[in-house]
């Protein structure tokens, strides 16, 4: 329903932002991630938004970047996890590296989060892998490269970097090629950051 909101920060503290459009104040529900990004307020900020509506309430969440957004809504996905844990988790984490977590299958790193236990951890893990990388073939054919296709779960830094950037929200088809044409020794952090700065630049 609401995209995004553009306009003047004008309030920030733990978990929130204010943004004034129009004459209208914004209360954003974020994380610490974003708020680290945000400038002065009085200056103009953009945030990508979720509404989450309830029964008893509806709440603007924002954030900073899409991929940060759309790792939000994975999480909430998930049975058990609500916006204040999601909030949380993507708190401690970028959404770099909780794209990473899911797709090396790293459960024990989601428990240094207050209120995520091992077996809530390890559901997000299981649940959001299950939904963007066994329900996908990652297979270079895409990118008309000759490098041959990748299982999934063979653990190698360049499956778990094509598993991570599923987990941001890219396609098959928009991340092949830019990862076809890396250098398939580098860590999968690496292969991801090289990744989303060489997509960002074609977009």
């Amino acid at each position: 329903m609401i995209y995004s909101v553009r306009g003047k920060l004008v309030h920030k503290e733990n978990e929130l932002a204010v943004i004034e459009c129009g004459g209208v104040g914004f209360a954003c529900r974020t994380t610490l991630q974003t708020l680290a990004s945000l400038t002065e307020k009085g200056t103009e900020v953009m945030l990508y938004t979720y509404l989450h509506v309830r029964e008893d309430c509806m709440e603007l969440f924002g954030f900073w970047s899409q991929q940060e957004l759309n790792c939000f809504k994975m999480l909430i996905s998930v049975s058990g996890v609500g916006p204040k844990a999601a909030l949380s988790i993507l708190s401690d984490v970028s959404a770099e590296q909780f794209a990473l977590l899911v797709a090396s299958e790293d459960s024990k790193t989601l428990t240094k989060t207050r209120g995520i236990g091992a077996k809530t951890a390890q559901r997000i893990v299981l649940e959001l892998k299950d939904k963007v990388v066994k329900e996908n073939d990652i297979d270079f054919s895409a990118a008309g490269s000759p490098v041959p296709a990748v299982s999934a779960a063979d653990g190698s830094a360049v499956s778990e970097a094509f598993s991570a950037l599923l987990v941001l929200g890219y396609t098959q088809t928009e991340i092949a090629p830019v990862l076809s044409g890396l250098d398939s020794s580098l860590p999968s952090a690496e292969l991801i950051r090289q990744a989303l700065k060489a997509m960002a630049k074609k977009m």
